[in-house]
């Protein structure tokens, strides 16, 4: 229940928080529309959950040939997503004003994924602070990327349909700041049991 509860916060705050996908998708929206955007929509929800299945089968693979890569890689994952807070927590007002000729297809936002910073962050983070090793680690990453296939529908739709009103909160540097604020917390309180899981096998 602790792992669920951890993974869901983690999931919803990193996925609601600004960065390219959010930018994109509610800029589309305000110059195309939700229906046009739909399959850009579709491809940010689908294609993250499927880049975090096949970055955990990998990470996986190296577990189970070399068990000792898992405290080192869940460090890196913790230190990455402090690294992420403080980006969050420290962002400067978005400038939400680019422009697009047409609307991302549906294979385009999937692939976007690989190409996205802050997807690779969130997706290997997650797989790494949040699974465990072991023989179980391949149901861990499934439950983690069904988490995150869950939480972008209604995470991202804020974007895409409350595009204009989330625009005008983010022209006011102070909303934003709050915003960011927060969300970088959530982010911190998210990993804190995996850190003191760590902190207790390295004081054992």
């Amino acid at each position: 229940m602790e792992f669920m509860v951890a993974v869901f916060i983690f999931s919803a705050s990193a996925t609601i928080t600004p960065g390219p996908n959010n930018i994109m998708l509610m800029t589309s929206g305000l110059n195309f529309g939700a229906y046009r955007s739909l399959p850009h929509y579709l491809g940010v929800c689908i294609g993250f959950p499927i880049m975090v299945m096949l970055i955990g089968l990998g990470f996986g693979f190296l577990f189970a040939r070399f068990p000792v890569l898992h405290n080192l890689i869940q460090i890196i994952g913790i230190l990455y997503l402090l690294y992420l807070s403080w980006l969050i927590a420290n962002a400067a007002p978005s400038t939400l004003d680019a422009k697009q000729t047409k609307p991302f297809s549906f294979f385009q936002a999937v692939l976007f994924q690989w190409v996205n910073p802050k997807a690779w962050i969130m997706a290997t983070g997650a797989v790494a602070a949040f699974t465990s090793g072991g023989s179980d680690i391949f149901i861990q990453i499934l439950l983690i990327a069904l988490t995150f296939l869950i939480v972008a529908f209604p995470c991202t739709a804020i974007w895409l349909f409350f595009g204009v009103w989330l625009k005008k909160i983010f022209k006011n540097p102070s909303h934003q700041k709050i915003f960011n604020i927060a969300m970088a917390s959530l982010l911190i309180l998210s990993i804190t049991p995996t850190a003191y899981d760590l902190i207790k096998d390295f004081m054992a």
